[in-house]
């Protein structure tokens, strides 16, 4: 009877974990580049009651009987599946069309990546996002343009240029003083070999984990990180019809699992009553 309390624990907490990761899928259905998550659950351990039995010559093997505990999270994961285009009118803000991530180096030095681009340049000439991290990519597009050359992309003067623009190859052109279109930098991609394993960090960013396995950096629109689509940003993949279904469910479940647990104490109940 104790088993069957547990079991329904089990169950409640399990669900109430669902209901917050759909919650915050919903809370996020707006917000640029965010990836929706999914909660997998399965079976705790089981108590065998009596084990399986080989057939013989005057009696049918029999089937184990076991007796299970219960349920919990066997993982949270991120579907990291690419979203729409919506339209910004901004020059600097991008829309990567393939797998590939932006690098940015925060305030305290520190590398995430990113798939929302929302950019544009501070007074110093930084390439910058949102939260003021410095967007990665290459100064010197004729030369070797991997990992060990990338750097913060840092445009002195930028205030001489007119009529910024970026390439679907990350290139960043402008008009400058002379009236002639010069090539500025190259922002850079990069591409995981999974990266359903990214860490999610708030604020748009993911961190590299050890099942990420190492960043690849390319020119966006090789080594299918996807081309930049400039005056644009990745839209939610936050699916509201999926997600008001799996809220539905889970609640039924939750209801379900509230059942069992007061179903339990009402025999406890009962057995407690047999003392009068």
């Amino acid at each position: 009877m104790i088993r069957s309390l547990y079991s329904g624990v089990s169950g409640l907490r399990n669900h109430q974990t669902k209901l917050d990761v759909i919650s915050n899928n919903i809370a996020n259905v707006n917000t640029a580049g965010y990836k929706s998550q999914r909660v997998i659950f399965k079976d705790l351990y089981y108590q065998t009651m009596a084990s399986a039995s080989a057939p013989g010559a005057a009696k049918g093997g029999t089937n184990p009987m076991q007796l299970g505990y219960g349920s919990k999270i066997a993982s949270i994961d991120m579907i990291n599946t690419r979203s729409g285009y919506q339209t910004t009118d901004v020059a600097t803000d991008l829309y990567i069309s393939g797998d590939g991530y932006f690098r940015v180096r925060d305030t305290a030095g520190e590398i995430n990546y990113t798939r929302v681009g929302a950019f544009n340049f501070d007074a110093e000439g930084k390439l910058v996002d949102s939260s003021g991290s410095i967007v990665s990519g290459w100064l010197d597009i004729t030369g070797v343009q991997d990992e060990t050359t990338i750097s913060n992309i840092v445009i002195p003067n930028i205030a001489d240029y007119t009529e910024i623009a970026v390439g679907p190859d990350g290139t960043i052109n402008a008009i400058d003083s002379l009236g002639d279109t010069v090539t500025l930098a190259r922002i850079a991609l990069a591409k995981f070999p999974n990266p359903n394993a990214l860490s999610m960090q708030g604020n748009q960013y993911y961190k590299q984990t050890q099942n990420t396995g190492e960043p690849k950096y390319a020119v966006p629109g090789s080594d299918a990180t996807g081309s930049l689509i400039a005056n644009g940003l990745e839209m939610s993949n936050v699916d509201l019809s999926k997600e008001f279904t799996d809220m539905i469910v889970t609640q039924r479940g939750f209801q379900a699992n509230s059942r069992s647990i007061t179903t339990s104490d009402e025999i406890l109940q009962e057995l407690v009553n047999l003392k009068r």
